[in-house]
């Protein structure tokens, strides 16, 4: 089979992401700077594979100097990651900082622009203080959500001047879908009437974010959005009611982000099929005015899989509360290609789909894909004689993944930019180090020392020539 070159666009961004919780390690946090993710850590490590959980992480905290010098040597573009809400602010109801995290993301921002790769900082990714869970109910509570514009205020006042990119929230649908309306992690509360609550109230604090990064002018060249984790969503079938189906759950898992956050609406349809199930969420129309007039100025999509969904084959049990699922059930699609280590899908079209959906349904606004990547399991097996993993397997899910993406923007697509999921091998919510997604393996054998993987070259000539050769698929684009 025939290669072809893929060239990327002038000013295309080719990075890698990350986040703090996953890889900073508790290092330098006080007693009482829990985060959630440090909480459900602590009340259920067996559930955390092999045990390991976000306590060292990758100890990107005393080592991030290593990992961005790695970054330059690679030539990244960009390298996104979070601020750790929970470590960077001492008092959470006066936002008071911590001096010593201010310093640690002051030095590695300035380390990372030294390097010449763009820093992207995300203000909330599943590090929401332990403290506002126990106390307020978490992102339930209004409160929760001014202490959280307190604490955006002060990175923004801090870091403004040299981040351009801030993102408010990474996946802000994931902690309630997880632990509130399917009931499968910490706190394992069936309450879908909460995880309502949790999804409208992260709307709302990432518009009046976004309000207060505006009012304060803090960089000319700065833009602010969000992360969202979007789930390319298919029908079973063309029949009506399959493709009401994953409407429905297209609704519920992308749009209730989605329409707020890019055309500052909520969706009618959400709205009445919460009311009929008698879970709609608490609102204002004051807040409704300030989701409106607070859209995001870039969007970021996270793309690893795509959602297959079919028309219920069984009767709803009448006794169960309401869950989305109501309307739907998951599809299979035979024959499909997988990662066998995490159980996903592999279906490269999704960027491509996505894309043009962006393009023809929000306006095509200026976005990037913030994360898409494989983890796979027992990368060691992998090893050549010098002990440098051979994953080709994950330079071709690159590639594939890229060569849709591109002729996405050939087609229009507003699309700036891929980062890879992720830099380095990091701790995963349960599946801690067990799936490795890395450029970079962390070798928990050898005191977590860092090797660059054969991925890792090979993204360093796609960023250093700015174009990659794959099989060409022609026919497969007409």
């Amino acid at each position: 089979m025939a290669y072809k070159k893929y060239y990327l666009p002038k000013d295309f961004i080719l990075g890698a992401a990350a986040s703090a919780w996953q890889t900073e390690g508790w290092c330098g946090k006080k007693e009482f700077q829990d985060s959630f993710m440090d909480v459900w850590y602590k009340a259920d490590p067996n559930l955390w594979h092999n045990g390991y959980g976000p306590t060292i992480a990758t100890d990107f905290y005393n080592r991030y100097h290593e990992d961005v010098k790695l970054m330059g040597e690679i030539g990244l573009n960009a390298y996104r990651t979070s601020i750790d809400w929970s470590r960077f602010i001492k008092n959470y109801e006066t936002a008071e900082v911590d001096e010593d995290a201010a310093e640690y993301y002051n030095d590695l921002i300035d380390d990372l622009i030294k390097n010449g790769v763009e820093p992207m900082i995300c203000l909330e990714h599943y590090e929401l203080p332990a403290v506002l869970l126990e106390k307020y109910g978490g992102w339930g509570s209004k409160h929760v959500v001014e202490l959280y514009v307190k604490y955006a205020e002060q990175v923004f006042k801090l870091y403004g001047d040299r981040v351009k990119y801030f993102f408010t929230f990474n996946e802000p649908i994931v902690i309630q879908t997880r632990a509130f309306l399917d009931s499968i992690r910490y706190p394992f509360k069936q309450d879908t009437k909460t995880a309502m609550q949790w999804s409208y109230n992260k709307i709302l604090a990432s518009a009046k974010a976004i309000e207060d990064y505006k009012r304060g002018n803090y960089n000319k060249d700065g833009k602010i959005g969000i992360i969202l984790n979007i789930e390319v969503t298919y029908p079973r079938s063309s029949a009506e009611h399959d493709v009401m189906a994953a409407k429905i759950y297209d609704l519920f898992f992308n749009r209730i982000f989605l329409d707020p956050c890019v055309k500052g609406v909520l969706p009618d349809e959400l709205l009445k099929i919460l009311k009929y199930h008698h879970c709609s969420f608490e609102f204002t129309q004051e807040e409704l005015n300030i989701i409106k007039n607070n859209t995001v100025q870039i969007l970021g999509l996270n793309l690893y899989a795509p959602a297959r969904v079919k028309a219920r084959d069984s009767a709803w049990n009448p006794s169960t509360p309401f869950h989305p699922s109501y309307y739907y059930e998951k599809f299979e699609l035979p024959g499909r290609k997988m990662n066998l280590s995490r159980g996903w899908e592999i279906y490269p079209k999704i960027m491509y789909d996505m894309a043009m959906r962006i393009k023809n349904e929000y306006g095509n606004i200026e976005w990037l894909v913030t994360e898409n990547g494989m983890g796979i399991e027992n990368e060691q097996n992998f090893k050549n004689e010098d002990g440098v993993i051979q994953d080709d397997y994950r330079i071709e899910f690159i590639s594939d993944h890229l060569r849709w993406l591109l002729k996405a923007i050939e087609e229009g697509s507003n699309c700036k930019g891929y980062m890879l999921w992720a830099f380095t091998d990091n701790v995963s919510p349960q599946n801690a180090f067990k799936n490795r997604y890395g450029l970079v393996e962390i070798d928990l054998d050898d005191n977590r020392n860092r090797r660059i993987k054969k991925s890792g070259y090979w993204y360093k000539e796609v960023l250093k020539n700015r174009y990659f050769e794959y099989k060409d698929f022609t026919p497969e684009y007409k």
